[in-house]
């Protein structure tokens, strides 16, 4: 009985292997056939592909092991593919055939991909990558194979990330990161998305409540921008939520677990801006007792958020220009220049292309600064242009209250009356009208009509 139970797990442990599978992403079709037949003598499954987008379709349709990529592609630059690839899918074994970094994952199948580069060489094109593989693999008996004769050891389970009893729920951070790697993933293709369709815009991005087509395009914008380092200008009326934006950018980044320091320029002094900006040296003026490390350089690595832009100083606006440009600051009262690596991105509720355009006193905004910023703006919608998502952001906004009061619903006829307003203050003044609706419906776990009040309470 055990032994016909052990040549059962034997034959269930070969199946396993044989169903690992690697995708060839490769033009050369000559290089696919002869690693195909290595390959298939080690028990992988071969998936080909032409160029970048197949091979993209190939991983989207069935999961793999394994990515074996040429060192040239038709429809896209190796390298940046890769980087793209490695960040959708950060467990699996990325190995460029001309020995090319990278970086992905490293597994004990990894001397597996090697030897079948080396039996799949051309003497003529040898590569590094060839040149590092092994010249045999272990055998499961603890022997060493030749090239023609290779036996793969045999495992007794599954890979752990097909295993469904310990595979684990991808957060939703994770999900976003994913999907803003896939749209990045078509930008390069410079062709509409080959992947499968996604989960609604809200489930991917927790700030961005609504499902209105403003907030999807927002969404969209969002997901294609935030993995690079690109400047990005945040426009949009007061109380819109560029904040928000801001932060789902840096979340969605590679920057994540970096600085994300923020600066609103209306609310510092003139006077003290540059010094809160670039930090300053002990003296630099009556005041500073000792060194200070700026917001700039504290967010060396992460993301640096500067709110109301519009309102940064002109004097202040060339020394900002420079340091976009050349990612070099000097402190107040210093002479050294400090090299930073910082994402800057800005955010203001004025037409600042028309502050910078604007002649005689009316400028007041450098227009090659504003040019900087504007790499890729953003424009964040207002809420009299998304009506939709009012009974959603109310939801929400509820929900949250619900944390430090009873959690409170609205009636239809409340309802009714938020859709009726038009919202100068934006998403803002919603939460501050449900704030104050649900006060002044007391003990009642009802808000009504006539607790919705679109001016301050006053005393009757």
């Amino acid at each position: 009985m055990n032994i016909g139970r052990d040549a059962m797990s034997g034959t269930d442990s070969v199946e396993a292997a044989a169903t690992r599978t690697v995708v060839l992403a490769s033009a050369d079709s000559g290089l696919r056939q002869r690693l195909r037949t290595s390959l298939t003598g080690l028990r992988w499954q071969v998936r080909e592909a032409g160029g970048g987008a197949e091979a993209m379709a190939q991983l989207e349709d069935s999961r793999s092991e394994a990515l074996l990529v040429d060192s040239w592609l038709p429809d896209l630059e190796v390298g940046e593919f890769a980087s793209v690839i490695r960040m959708m899918y950060p467990a699996m074994e990325l190995l460029r055939v001309d020995g090319g970094a990278d970086g992905g994952a490293r597994s004990p199948r990894r001397n597996e991909l090697l030897h079948a580069l080396r039996e799949a060489q051309n003497p003529v094109t040898d590569t590094v990558a060839w040149a590092a593989a092994p010249i045999s693999v272990p055998t499961a008996e603890g022997g060493v194979g030749n090239g023609a004769s290779v036996r793969v050891p045999v495992r007794a389970t599954v890979p752990a990330w097909r295993d469904a009893d310990q595979k684990e729920v991808r957060s939703r951070d994770e999900d976003a990161r994913f999907d803003s790697a896939r749209q990045a993933l078509s930008v390069l293709l410079g062709r509409d998305e080959v992947v499968r369709p996604v989960a609604p815009p809200e489930n991917l991005l927790p700030e961005m409540i609504g499902t209105s087509e403003p907030m999807r395009e927002l969404t969209r914008l969002i997901r294609l921008v935030a993995p690079r380092s690109t400047t990005v200008l945040i426009e949009g009326e007061t109380g819109t939520g560029k904040e928000v934006v801001a932060r789902a950018l840096h979340r969605l980044s590679s920057r994540v677990s970096k600085p994300f320091a923020v600066l609103n320029c209306a609310a510092i002094p003139e006077a003290l801006l540059e010094a809160e900006l670039f930090g300053h040296t002990r003296g630099a003026f009556t005041g500073a007792v000792q060194s200070r490390t700026g917001r700039i350089e504290a967010a060396h690595g992460g993301t640096l958020f500067l709110d109301e832009i519009g309102e940064m100083p002109m004097a202040l606006q060339a020394k900002m220009l420079r340091f976009l440009e050349c990612g070099e600051l000097q402190r107040v009262g210093d002479n050294e220049t400090i090299r930073v690596d910082v994402r800057v991105i800005a955010a203001t509720h004025q037409p600042l292309e028309k502050l910078a355009t604007s002649v005689g006193a009316e400028r007041t905004f450098r227009l090659d600064l504003y040019h900087r910023l504007a790499v890729f703006p953003v424009e964040v919608p207002a809420l009299r242009e998304r009506m939709e998502d009012v009974g959603l952001l109310a939801e929400h906004f509820l929900e949250q209250m619900g944390e430090e009061m009873p959690r409170k619903r609205l009636m239809k006829q409340a309802e009714a009356k938020l859709y009726e307003h038009t919202w100068p203050g934006n998403v803002r003044e919603l939460m501050h009208v449900l704030e104050r609706g649900a006060i002044l419906a007391g003990d009642r776990m009802e808000i009504n009509a006539e607790e919705i009040r679109f001016r301050r309470a006053t005393r009757g």
